[in-house]
């Protein structure tokens, strides 16, 4: 599989990146052991690129799949990430990770910043302080942010200090923060321009695009600057069907007829309304109506950020 280099940093990728998210309990709520299969058999065809986050509660099955390996596979990549705001918040953050992982040095460690605007350097100066004393200790080898915002790759693109900025891109620009589709891309290529590494998520659109899967790679893997392509997997009929896209191999027909969307979001019925998950939705596709939360499916990306914030689990993906 084809590597490249993200950016100014040093560390080579593989161009798809195998997204852990929705193995972990926030989405389908795989064991450790059968997501740490998983991993392992991407591993092993040639996947050296892991994405994942404090909040995603998936260091176990990440662990799971490296402590199968020789060697543990030091070599393997890993990208993770926290919603930490103050100095001593990141460094727990950080410290959980590497014994989680059972990794001295973590090689990408982004601010979690989805929903908001360039204000996060400002609001979150301390967590973003605390990563860069852990750069220049060797602990993370290189700092950065994922954002589903066009402000914020805007901006980032002019801090120093990020090496790699996680933005959302698709084709059809859902799920995109304060800009278009276009101006995303704009902000992708002045953020290349100016070194900095990306890897994007939701080509798929959360799997509203799996109807033309490989036409919603191209679009995304031909924007200048992307270098890896982070892609949620959770069985080995979707590992298969990315690794042959990835590999310039054709898809067979009988992989692509079950590369359908199947996740739902489920709103059960003891919802009491709180509106937890309209303050951490970052695409806006929450609210409350009549006392109960109520998702807008034209605007969800089903990244499953609502369910670990509802105090009743009234929220389910499935």
């Amino acid at each position: 599989m084809q590597k490249r280099t993200l950016g100014r940093t040093g560390i080579e990728v593989t161009e798809l990146c195998f997204g852990v998210l929705p193995m972990g309990p926030n989405q389908m709520g795989l064991a450790p052991e059968e997501g740490g299969r998983l991993i392992k058999k991407a591993i092993e065809r040639g996947v050296n690129f892991l994405d994942t986050a404090q909040s995603y509660r998936t260091y176990p099955h990440i662990r799971a799949a490296l402590d199968a390996l020789p060697d543990k596979r030091k070599d393997i990549v890993i990208s993770t990430k926290s919603a930490a705001k103050t100095y001593e918040e990141m460094s727990e953050a950080v410290e959980e990770a590497r014994l989680a992982l059972d990794r001295d040095v973590i090689d990408i460690f982004l601010l979690h910043a989805a929903r908001v605007d360039s204000s996060v350097f400002e609001e979150r100066k301390g967590a973003y302080e605390c990563l860069l004393d852990m750069k220049s200790k060797g602990i993370v080898r290189a700092v950065g942010i994922s954002t589903h915002s066009v402000d914020v790759v805007r901006k980032a693109a002019e801090v120093e200090g990020i090496d790699i900025v996680f933005p959302l891109i698709n084709r059809v620009g859902m799920g995109i923060l304060h800009g278009t589709r276009d101006d995303m891309v704009v902000a992708i290529k002045k953020a290349a321009a100016a070194g900095k590494g990306l890897f994007a998520m939701k080509a798929l659109a959360g799997g509203n695009l799996l109807t033309d899967i490989e036409g919603a790679f191209a679009y995304v893997r031909g924007i200048e600057g992307i270098s890896s392509v982070a892609v949620g997997m959770v069985n080995e009929e979707e590992l298969e069907v990315n690794l042959a896209i990835f590999n310039g191999e054709p898809v067979p027909e009988s992989l692509k007829s079950r590369a359908v969307n199947t996740k739902k979001l489920i709103i059960q019925a003891f919802c009491v309304g709180c509106g937890k998950c309209v303050e951490t939705c970052p695409n806006m596709a929450m609210e409350v109506v009549d006392g109960k939360a109520r998702n807008d499916k034209s605007k969800c990306i089903l990244c499953g950020y609502c369910a670990p914030v509802c105090p009743q689990f009234a929220i389910r993906l499935v």
